[in-house]
């Protein structure tokens, strides 16, 4: 059985510790590699090699850096297939999902960044006569890198990239539960010759590695991507030694959806937009506010098409749900279709664990689940399940729909259906979120800020908006005589 291996100063080495954690399959419930279980000891060793290369890599100049970034973009699409699959395998995605999203877009996010770099601009200010003033942006230095399970390779190189291509190095956790396909960028990043040092990928539980990253007191700079609890302690101690910070963390994002909509596009992102992914993206629309005089219909519509998705073997091409990625969050999904019934709510349909045949029977599967008669503010509809869950409600006038969207501690992004021009800016100016998108969903142009407000996290990622992030700009201001 597979053991994976720390990537540490440009090569694959054991955790210190000796000592390996259990990978599990999700889509069969059994364990079928080992990751290292890392601590502190392994941190400061990749810290170590990460300062060293910083001296090279935070000098070596754009156009190289950018011809790293490339190569690496490159072999990531030549190796589509087995990072599509070992992503399958490792998350319970479905392997169409992975093979058409996930894999290509952790390619587009290196060539993305590989190419910025080469465009990314500081500013001059003149003083007339007096003096001239620019602005450099120099690299922080090393940087912590954290990332979730949802999307692990995606995500991954959305911090990766723009770190390495402002100069900074890096020391990355990837989540413990998803390791596989960060391995395999390691092997990628071997063969595209990534000088040693100016990444290092460090395996294990967030307890010992990633608390470790974040209180190391020589990495300036955390990014992380997770939940909102870890987040607050992350804050918690990054805070108080001045770390810069960004955190990307919960959504329960509201759909709203107006009657003058383009009903039959609409129903068919709506299915998307819910249960994509198994519903574990950030990004999915847990809550759907529908104007009343539509609401009937869309229900009735809505059920028909979701009692139609097949849940089952991620591998299998018919899949479009396939298997939650853990015991312990299937179990804490189930809870909250528990807690949706005691609080009042009508399973219009699925709620129920799906049980696989043969090799599949211990796997974790749920069936995608819709659910009426909530109030807007009870728990179901006011915390983040993260799973193929939704709750619909009816509304009678736009403010109502406002007042509900806005009501939880929540604000990363939203959905909105209406051909009415003036409603649409009206209301996507109203909407407590960091992305509105009005009549599509998960339409993403990689130069745009991404992030949420409120309980959703601190600070954007993407565009030149990462660069920023991990460079320091510097004035320099010059009199003249």
């Amino acid at each position: 059985m597979q053991h994976i291996k720390n990537y540490i100063n440009g090569q694959l080495v054991e955790p210190v510790s000796k000592s390996y954690l259990d990978n599990y399959n999700p889509a069969t419930g059994k364990v079928y590699s080992y990751i290292p279980d890392s601590d502190e000891k392994d941190v400061e060793i990749a810290y170590a090699a990460a300062k060293a290369a910083f001296a090279s890599w935070s000098v070596t100049s754009k156009d190289q850096r950018s011809k790293y970034l490339l190569k690496i973009a490159a072999l990531i699409e030549k190796n589509l297939d087995k990072l599509a699959l070992a992503e399958s395998i490792d998350n319970g995605k479905p392997l169409k999902l992975a093979k058409t999203v996930d894999i290509p877009r952790a390619a587009a996010n290196f060539h993305f960044y590989g190419t910025g770099i080469l465009h990314y601009a500081s500013h001059a200010h003149s003083m007339e006569e007096t003096a001239i003033n620019y602005t450099l942006r120099q690299p922080v230095g090393v940087a912590g890198c954290i990332s979730p399970w949802n999307l692990p390779l995606y995500l991954f190189s959305w911090k990766i990239a723009p770190a390495l291509a402002a100069g900074c190095t890096v020391v990355a956790k990837p989540s413990e539960v998803t390791p596989m396909t960060a391995y395999l960028l390691s092997e990628i990043c071997i063969e595209a010759g990534l000088p040693a040092g100016v990444l290092n990928i460090v395996h294990g539980l967030g307890g010992k590695v990633g608390n470790a990253i974040v209180s190391h007191k020589d990495i300036p700079l955390i990014s992380f991507t997770g939940g909102t609890v870890t987040g607050k302690h992350i804050a918690s101690v990054a805070a108080p030694m001045f770390k810069k910070l960004s955190l990307e963390l919960g959504g329960k994002n509201p759909n709203i959806i107006f009657a003058d909509c383009d009903y039959d596009k609409m129903l068919s992102t709506t299915i998307h937009s819910s249960f994509s992914n198994q519903g574990e993206i950030c990004l999915c629309g847990s809550r759907i506010f529908i104007e009343r005089k539509l609401y009937d219909k869309f229900k009735n519509d809505f059920v028909a098409k979701t009692k139609e998705l097949v849940v089952g073997n991620p591998l299998d091409d018919k899949t479009r749900v396939g298997a939650i990625v853990s015991k312990g969050h299937h179990e804490k999904i189930m809870s909250y279709i528990k807690l949706a019934e005691e609080e009042g709510g009508k399973i219009l349909c699925g709620g129920k664990i799906v049980k696989g045949a043969g090799e599949l029977a211990e796997g974790y599967y749920i069936e995608p689940t819709v659910i009426e008669g909530l109030a807007y503010n009870c728990r179901t509809n006011q915390e983040e399940i993260f799973g193929p869950v939704v709750t619909i409600t009816p509304f009678d006038t736009e403010e109502e729909a406002l007042m509900m969207a806005n009501s939880t501690v929540y604000g990363l992004a939203s959905v909105l259906w209406t051909q009415d021009l003036t409603r649409a800016h009206r209301v996507a100016n109203l909407i407590h979120a960091g992305i509105v998108w009005i009549n599509c969903w998960l339409l993403r142009d990689l130069r745009t800020p991404f992030g949420g407000v409120k309980a959703s996290g601190v600070g954007r990622e993407g565009g030149f908006e990462a660069l920023d992030f991990f460079t320091e700009p510097k004035n320099v201001c010059v009199k003249l005589s």
